[in-house]
């Protein structure tokens, strides 16, 4: 009877010990230890992250930052103090707000694979599988017909602008992003367009310096964001972005130099040009080249010693420096063209 009392209520008081220190093997033969902190921290699996968040990373908010290049035909178009002005710039900001985050969704999508083994890319939504691709579509649709209807509050011209602007970066998607030279041409042609809808919402015809300003100073950044990417990728390089496979360091430093004494040229001779003596009647705009310096400068240093040339939005939010040289400039450019 006490053998089969044993039985019934379990194993024996030794055997109990054993399992008890974490002693006991199990069947497959293997060793179970016993249960530490950390092995309970490694099975509990780290929280969702809210709609919020996931929202805010897939429409890429903070991009919305390169959008203001719209705003460029109203400062320098003389029409910053009209009310009505102001709407239209308005309108367009959020019109490529909404159609630049459709292309960033769809891009994500494309891109899914190749940026889950990306050391920083595989955070984002579409690729950490935060979101369904479904659901991303979806919203990418959403975007796309939001951002038509801004469109074409602004006129036919604007709306063709915005069609053209999206074509570009569908293009980008399939083809140029794989070729050498043009994938970072695509990107500066995009910031052109942002200011021809921005000029043409406002009713101005933009300065033929700012168009030249915008695109080398576009093609400076996108030098800068491809220099960050081949050394941080290093021999995987042509697997995370097949275009890279064709640059080199080298090539992309003498590439950053050449853009960023033309963004330089563009600028000052846009500040002394006739056409803008006699759009603003002064010559006093010449004093805001040293925050151009200054600023192109800075990025630079940022690049080539911290090696933060990855994303040169999160750059302006980051660096208090330049943060601090773009809104000079900005307070410089109102002071000088309006509070004369």
């Amino acid at each position: 009877m006490p053998c089969e009392e044993r039985g019934r209520k379990g194993a024996p008081p030794g055997r109990s010990r054993a399992v008890m220190r974490g002693d006991e093997r199990p069947a497959n033969g293997e060793r179970s230890g016993p249960i530490g902190v950390a092995t309970l921290v490694r099975a509990v699996p780290p929280p969702r992250p809210s709609a919020w968040r996931i929202a805010w990373a897939l429409l890429r908010c903070r991009q919305w930052l390169k959008n203001t290049f719209v705003f460029a035909g109203l400062l320098f178009g003389g029409r910053l103090d009209e009310p009505a002005a102001l709407a239209a710039a308005a309108v367009a900001f959020v019109a490529f707000s909404l159609l630049a985050s459709a292309t960033y969704i769809h891009n994500d999508i494309v891109d899914r694979a190749v940026d889950r083994r990306h050391p920083t890319k595989r955070a984002r939504p579409i690729a950490a599988g935060t979101i369904s691709v479904r659901i991303a579509r979806l919203i990418e649709l959403g975007l796309l017909a939001a951002g038509a209807v801004a469109g074409a509050l602004l006129g036919r011209s604007a709306l063709l602008l915005l069609v053209a602007y999206v074509a570009l970066n569908l293009a980008y998607n399939v083809v140029l992003k794989r070729i050498v030279l043009l994938d970072v041409f695509a990107i500066a042609a995009g910031f052109v367009l942002r200011v021809e809808v921005g000029c043409v919402a406002v009713g101005v015809v933009p300065s033929v310096w700012i168009l030249l300003c915008t695109f080398v100073l576009s093609l400076l950044l996108g030098f800068g964001k491809r220099r960050h990417e081949l050394v941080l990728a290093g021999p995987s390089a042509y697997d995370h972005r097949p275009a890279l496979g064709g640059y080199s360091t080298a090539f992309l430093d003498q590439m950053i130099g050449v853009t960023s004494a033309s963004t330089i040229a563009c600028y000052a001779m846009f500040t002394v040009w006739p056409g803008t003596l006699a759009a603003h009647g002064t010559d006093k705009l010449f004093w805001t080249v040293p925050f151009v310096l200054y600023g192109l400068f800075r990025y630079q240093l940022l690049v080539y010693t911290e090696g933060r040339g990855d994303d040169p939005t999160e750059l302006v939010f980051t660096d208090r420096p330049l943060m601090a040289t773009l809104l000079l400039w900005l307070l410089a450019c109102v002071a000088i063209l309006y509070w004369r």
